[in-house]
């Protein structure tokens, strides 16, 4: 056990943090260098296209350091977005050690504190590195000042590389042997393992990505996980070397992999404790909670002959993602579909892409909402994230939104701006310090309904890209919420209803109406577009009718003549319109959702 090290890296977005990896597998010669690629840990298209980590992977790196020895590196890869920041913890929680990268050129960043508190959380030991110090625009002396006076670590540990270039990288894996410490744990005690991950193999079933902590297991073993109770036999146990490499046993303090024909992702929950059916072990391990969902939206196959493809798809993408929650959901304007829970807001456009990707189907997704709390008259409560099921106004007592803490860290000329920003999306400014010459945190108090629908893009605008942004859920509080609906000649279109607040309902029923008038063909008849709260109407707009010209033949003549003529296409107008019909394309539902409110 002595010989084994468990680390993870951690960092803010575009840090560096799956280029440092590559290097990493480089040096220690686990990848010839004609199969190698960047990026190497990330198999997903998307993945690298974006360059971000959505799905963590694990490998085991042989190095033989300085001292002769050779040594077992076990790095736990995890994502970098807010969205699965309890994925981060959950990995976390599986290492012993921490490389906190900071960029030299931008320095320490919201996510680079709020991933640091994560590691302390634990207790950990955390090696700083200044990453990039190649680019012309690295200040590493701002950047160690930063680390000292921010970060509360020691600058004079910190290392300096060059991910890019393969600076450094012998100094880090030197570091990771020296200060890092081995893992703890007894062989002999009864199995006591962590799910951390877990990914869905078509022919074996759900392979587990765990931390043995104490034990040892192997293949024909019964096994038990705790939250569930449910038992299984271990077919396969191994280790992952870019590729799983299979092996006779897993003892504490070693990472890898499980397979005991567990069926489907969902059922092996990250977080849990594994442990021997015969003999468990006294408590499970600390930290295990379910994820759950705070951003919903409906997801409708835009041909309603695409309805059984798009269940097919989601079945299969839940096998992979069990943070992906799903029910069935009907609209009179969209037809059949489903109503999806998500993490957050990144977390539904990388479904929503991968969908429509891998499973070549074309969808639409209506306005993404959070969960509200109500309260009725009779003392009743009730959980909504869907505006179609919003009771009626005269029998609600009130209505909770969830908050955040938001944490904001700028160059201090953009103060005002941003200050701007979060008072108009109902935000409450709790305190404000320099951390360093010219930077400065800002923490506010949003609701989670504000910040889920433009915010962070605004945000990266104003500031001009310097600008960084954390969150975390605080709790919920009482807000007048209305439901806007839209209604067009006179008819309710269900999937554009909307939960808003009172103050802001007023400008996006006319953002929705606006665009509404721009997509919509014209027809025949005039057609009025209108957004009400109950039976009061709040904004609209008119899209003017085709209109023939009946005065043509009278070139002359008394009044009475053209007056009589366009009474009659008035009438003929009017009645046209009793009858008929506004078809709305699909792409003014699309128009609706991206444009961004002024």
């Amino acid at each position: 056990m002595k010989k084994i090290r468990n680390f993870s890296i951690i960092a803010h977005i575009d840090h560096g943090k799956s280029t440092l990896a590559d290097r990493l597998i480089q040096h220690t010669g686990v990848i010839e260098p004609r199969m190698f690629k960047n990026q190497i840990l990330d198999t997903m298209d998307l993945e690298r296209e974006r360059g971000i980590t959505i799905k963590s992977q694990t490998i085991r790196l042989p190095y033989k350091a300085k001292d002769g020895q050779e040594y077992e590196l076990n790095l736990i890869d995890t994502p970098g977005h807010v969205d699965f920041t309890y994925e981060v913890s959950r990995a976390l929680a599986s290492c012993d050690g921490v490389l906190l990268l900071v960029d030299a050129s931008q320095g320490v960043e919201a996510q680079t504190l709020a991933n640091l508190y994560l590691a302390m959380e634990h207790d950990f030991t955390i090696i700083p590195i200044i990453n990039k110090i190649d680019l012309p625009s690295a200040d590493i002396d701002r950047v160690l000042e930063q680390i000292d006076s921010e970060l509360g670590l020691d600058p004079d540990e910190a290392i300096q590389c060059s991910a890019k270039e393969g600076i450094g990288i012998v100094e880090i894996l030197e570091a990771i042997i020296t200060r890092l410490p081995p893992p703890t744990g007894d062989i002999n005690n009864p199995l006591s393992a962590l799910i951390f991950d877990a990914q869905y193999d078509s022919f074996r079933g759900t392979v587990i990505f765990c931390r043995i902590f104490d034990g040892q297991v192997k293949a024909g073993d019964s096994i038990q996980l705790m939250s569930t109770q449910a038992v299984y036999t271990v077919e396969e146990v191994g280790y992952f070397c870019l590729k799983r490499q299979k092996c006779s046993v897993l003892q504490a303090g070693e990472v890898g992999y499980i397979m005991a024909a567990v069926k489907t992702v969902s059922d092996a929950h990250i977080g849990d404790t594994i442990t021997f059916a015969n003999r468990p072990t006294d408590k499970p391990l600390a930290g295990f909670r379910e994820a759950k969902p705070v951003v919903f939206s409906s997801i409708y196959p835009v041909s309603t002959d695409n309805y059984e493809d798009l269940i097919e798809a989601l079945e299969k993408y839940t096998l992979n993602d069990a943070a992906l929650v799903f029910e069935k959901d009907t609209s009179a304007a969209l037809g059949m579909g489903f109503r999806c829970g998500f993490l957050g807001l990144l977390h539904l456009e990388i479904v929503q892409e991968r969908l429509e990707r891998e499973y070549d189907l074309s969808l639409i997704m209506t306005t993404p909402t959070v969960r509200y709390n109500i309260t009725l008259n009779d003392e009743e409560k009730i959980t909504i994230d869907n505006p179609a099921i919003y009771p009626d106004p005269i029998t609600i007592k009130k209505i909770e939104e969830p908050y955040i803490k938001a944490t904001i860290i700028i160059p201090d000329r953009y103060m005002g701006a941003v200050m701007k920003l979060c008072l108009e999306r109902r935000g409450n400014n709790t305190g404000y310090h320099y951390i360093g010459t010219g930077r400065l945190e800002m923490v506010f108090e949003l609701p989670l309904a504000e910040v889920i629908y433009d915010f962070y893009d605004n945000l990266k605008s104003i500031t001009q890209g310097y600008g960084s942004f954390d969150y975390e859920i605080l709790d919920y509080r009482q807000s007048p919420i209305v439901k806007v609906d839209i209604l067009i000649n006179g008819e309710k279109v269900d999937a554009l209803a909307q939960l808003v607040h009172e103050d802001r309902a007023r400008a996006r029923a006319l953002h929705v109406c606006d665009r509404l008038r721009e997509e919509i063909p014209r027809q025949m008849f005039k057609v009025a577009i209108q957004g009400t709260i109950g039976a009061k109407i709040i904004a609209r707009s008119t899209i003017s009718p085709f209109r023939k010209d009946v005065l043509a033949k009278c070139y002359g003549g008394d009044i009475t003549r053209k007056r009589k003529l366009l009474e009659k296409q008035k009438k003929g107008k009017k009645r046209m319109k009793m009858v008929g019909s506004v078809g709305i394309p699909q792409k003014a539902f699309l128009a609706v959702l991206k444009t961004k409110i002024d």
